[in-house]
């Protein structure tokens, strides 16, 4: 019996995942900010998205069928992972308070260079010539889609500067070490040490909370932030499996790329025209998805294909 091969057009289970988990976290962006407008402090919304990593993993655990693994290396790496990425997130609120948004934002989103790096080094994960364009180009966009304007915010010593390369570690180890945990464990178990992590910072993320101010309880505070940050958790959940058969130097920078999607949805709701230096850091981004895609889903087949198509009618 003669072997099919898969379609050119067909996307690879890693790249499918990756996208969803682009978009999903590129719509939370656009709607995090808006629970916090509403009298919900981020603080807040950090405990919020903590507590809905947990239908999320209830989900993915009984789908899967999967046991949780056991054992000092799946408790230590899924477990640090997790405590990297949530305590990024509460260590962002305080250099937001301490220093400028748009150095500290430039200076965290080159964290996807940090886990190229390791994975590299450290997994000898390799891709071919075009992929490593489409890295090199989505750092550039990564970095340009950052932009802010400068504003007249008061810093207060070199904190922030401290807060924001200490968050550009964590994050960029973070993703390695969700890579490195596919040796010893499923991706459900690597999403359940993920949400235990989230958990249990959830006192310190208290602590950051003035409740001194007046906070929103109702339908636009709580439940509204549970809502979006649903999309965090479920980016996350798929981020996890894709890193199960795809390599972290390709999924991490096209992940990074969330910030497009957020753009898109912001200019629609908004209607405000991006700066210049995002545009063009969008039109790199394009350019960077299409190279990275073609490493092993064959895009650039999938879309010559369409051409045809097209041209038929």
């Amino acid at each position: 019996m003669e072997k099919t091969s898969p379609k050119p057009y067909q996307l690879q289970p890693w790249l499918r995942l990756t996208i969803l988990t682009t978009i999903s976290w590129g719509i939370w962006g656009s709607l995090m900010e808006y629970p916090e407008k509403f009298g919900f402090p981020a603080t807040l919304g950090y405990i919020t998205w903590a507590l809905t990593m947990i239908p999320c993993a209830y989900i993915a655990i009984k789908r899967g069928g999967k046991k949780i693994n056991m054992g000092i290396k799946p408790i230590i790496i899924g477990c640090s992972a997790g405590f990297l990425g949530a305590g990024g997130q509460l260590m962002l609120f305080s250099a937001l308070t301490h220093g400028p948004a748009y150095t500290i934002f430039p200076i965290i989103s080159l964290y996807p260079v940090l886990t190229i790096l390791l994975s590299t080094i450290l997994l000898k994960e390799r891709t071919n010539g075009s992929s490593w364009t489409g890295i090199v180009l989505s750092i550039v966009a990564v970095l340009l889609l950052s932009y802010q304007e400068p504003t007249s915010t008061t810093t207060v010593g070199h904190l922030w500067l401290f807060l924001s390369c200490a968050i550009f570690v964590m994050w960029g180890v973070q993703e390695f070490l969700l890579k490195l945990a596919q040796q010893f464990m499923n991706p459900e178990s690597i999403f359940f040490y993920m949400m235990i992590s989230a958990l249990l910072l959830i006192p310190v993320a208290l602590s950051m909370t003035n409740f001194s101010s007046d906070i929103n309880w109702g339908l636009r505070g709580p439940w509204l932030s549970a809502a979006i940050q649903c999309l965090n958790a479920v980016g996350a959940l798929s981020l996890v499996n894709a890193l199960r058969t795809g390599k972290a130097i390709l999924i991490t920078p096209l992940t990074a790329l969330a910030p497009v999607i957020t753009i898109i949805i912001s200019l629609v709701l908004y209607g405000v025209v991006p700066h210049p230096i995002i545009i063009t850091g969008m039109a790199l981004a394009i350019i960077a998805i299409f190279l990275i895609a073609t490493e092993g889903s064959k895009a650039y087949l999938w879309s010559f294909s369409l051409i045809r198509r097209l041209l038929r009618f």
